[in-house]
């Protein structure tokens, strides 16, 4: 089947501003054509022999769906060819726009009258001040079935406002992993912890055997100083803690100095403060979170808690490779563990994802916002070498080619409990405020944890 697929690009967010005001349009367009472009060799026929899956989206030919986003090149040329099958079967165009400048831009296309059919949001405080626009539409039916069929049901109430859902699950990303070096655990005969007391033990192995320091950590971020030092406090909420406390927390409805929240600081002082375990103490808030880890590559500290995306810079400033647990030979190699509960069958999961919403219930759009939550799609997507993976349960691991990812994939798929991070969303003087330098503090000073959360519950904007 010849078809006419129409990209669009991502561009700067003043090209994309003068575009809306003066042309009123969504954004500017670069053709491109994909498949033969003539000649009648019966390709339609021999499309369409492969295109079982596709009957519930047929009828739509000739119409086209954007989704606007802020993924961009070279992420963004895997999630179109994922689409190419899709296309060429149903008749449906879907115009990709990325762009860097997304919460800024909708929020104005909104304004403009000019909303995409299709949004992809990257956390749900901007869905939620989205649909409160009165711009979008609800999920349907058919996606809604879907997804309470294909994810945990934690990942729909991510994508509900006010108990309408609107927006179905994308990507996921996961913070609950402990990274180490197969071969330096194997050389030293330490196994692998499944619970908090055993990890504990573990750090204590490994402090008295002197082969290395058990922990490296670093919360320096720039501006952002101290962001990682909230993952642990946020991970260890939800160990130690409920999903419904959590909740709670990050609402405020549980202050943050309650003897809850003091109980879950006390537990990250076991580590994060005992210079057995991390060396010293004050210099961690001056250690950059992106070289902290270097240490597993040369075997000079033993593990590291930080999120899936450490591994591509571990690679790139200390030459780290990627490996999975049994490559126990491998110089440099590193990888990861679930971050232990306080029980093995308590298995929360931190981290955060994207949500599909639309701003029309044209059957086009409701179709490919449905083909997004399929098996069909997720499996394809994951397979294209990149490195994506989603929540969704009929993702299968041999699908993800990062052995990282598939540890990632194995986690939520299990996760008792998942919760997007906190900090995220908390307002944003105490998230990306307070949190983040009261926890520094509680590096460099030495301050001390209960004054740590009462100058952050102080904080806490009032109603």
């Amino acid at each position: 089947m010849s078809t006419l697929r129409r990209r669009l690009v991502a561009v700067g967010a003043t090209a994309i501003a003068s575009t809306l005001v003066i042309a009123g349009c969504a954004a500017t367009e670069e053709e491109t054509t994909s498949g033969s472009t003539g000649g009648d060799s019966g390709s339609t026929e021999e499309t369409m022999e492969g295109c079982d899956f596709y009957a519930d989206y047929m009828g739509n030919e000739g119409t086209e769906v954007e989704i606007y986003t802020t993924i961009i090149d070279p992420e963004a040329s895997l999630f179109i060819d994922s689409f190419g099958e899709f296309e060429e079967c149903t008749g449906i165009t879907i115009n990709w726009n990325g762009s860097q400048d997304f919460e800024t831009q909708l929020a104005v296309r909104v304004e403009g009258g000019t909303a995409p059919e299709l949004a992809i949001f990257p956390q749900p405080g901007l869905l939620a001040d989205t649909v409160a626009t009165g711009e979008m539409f609800p999920a349907s039916q058919a996606v809604a079935d879907s997804v309470d069929a294909n994810y945990t049901a934690d990942w729909k109430v991510y994508g509900t406002v006010d108990g309408v859902f609107y927006a179905a699950p994308l990507g996921a990303n996961v913070k609950s992993f402990v990274w180490y070096s197969p071969k330096t655990f194997a050389d030293n005969g330490w196994e692998i912890p499944t619970t908090w007391a055993e990890l504990l033990a573990l750090s204590d192995t490994i402090a008295a055997s002197g082969a290395s320091q058990p922990w490296c950590v670093g919360v320096e971020s720039g501006v952002a100083t101290g962001w990682a030092a909230t993952d642990w406090m946020e991970d260890l909420m939800l160990r130690f803690q409920d999903a419904e406390t959590y909740d709670r927390w990050v609402s405020n409805d549980l202050a943050f100095n309650s003897p809850e929240v003091l109980e879950v600081i006390n537990e990250a002082d076991k580590i994060l403060r005992n210079p057995d375990y991390v060396g010293n103490v004050q210099a961690i808030a001056a250690t950059s979170f992106a070289t902290a880890g270097g240490g597993l590559v040369d075997g000079s500290c033993a593990m590291h808690r930080q999120a899936s995306f450490i591994g591509g810079i571990l690679k790139a400033d200390f030459g780290a490779q990627i490996v999975t647990p049994e490559d126990t030979d491998v110089e440099g190699g590193i990888t990861t563990f679930y971050f232990p509960g306080v029980s093995a069958d308590n298995r929360p999961a931190l981290g955060g994802g994207e949500f599909v919403g639309a701003f029309t219930d044209r059957p086009e759009v409701q179709a490919v916002q449905h083909y997004l939550t399929t098996a069909e799609w997720n499996n394809k997507k994951a397979a294209d070498g990149g490195s994506w993976f989603s929540a969704h349960l009929g993702l299968k691991q041999e699908s993800v080619a990062d052995p990282v990812n598939k540890v990632a994939v194995d986690i939520l798929q299990n996760a008792s409990t998942f919760r997007f991070d906190a900090s995220d969303l908390m307002p944003g003087a105490v998230g990306a405020g307070t949190f983040w330098t009261e926890m520094t503090a509680w590096f460099a000073e030495g301050k001390d944890s209960q004054a740590v959360l009462d100058a952050i519950q102080a904080s806490w904007p009032a109603d």
